[in-house]
């Protein structure tokens, strides 16, 4: 298992996505609505692709492979890889990470749509 430690862009980003699922789950109760919204579902497809990235950075899920347009956040010649949290999806959302500062770390570096 890996630990994961964020950059202040991604961890907020992470948070925005997690406030804004809290509040469609709070209107949705409140207006007794069974089906889940956009903002909940994409907070729980990047969550879930945090555990498994925790868990197994190369689960084939994440379809991880090396993306070369984002520095390394503490050493240059390091890699910084891609991991997909939606596919065929307009937009789609990704996960841009790397191992490190520590063993047994990984830095969450952005969760954006894909360009």
């Amino acid at each position: 298992m890996f630990s994961l430690l964020w950059t202040e862009e991604a961890k907020a980003r992470y948070d925005e996505l997690k406030a804004k699922a809290a509040a469609s789950l709070a209107s949705r109760k409140q207006k007794k609505k069974n089906k889940s919204t956009k903002d909940e579902g994409l907070f729980k497809q990047v969550h879930k692709t945090l555990t498994l990235l925790c868990a197994n950075p190369r689960h084939p899920g994440l379809n991880t492979h090396e993306y070369y347009s984002l520095a390394h956040p503490y050493d240059d010649r390091q890699k910084v890889f891609e991991a997909y949290v939606q596919s065929k999806t307009p937009g789609a959302y990704r996960v841009f990470w790397c191992y490190g500062p520590g063993k047994k770390e990984i830095t969450v570096i952005a969760i954006t749509p894909h360009p």
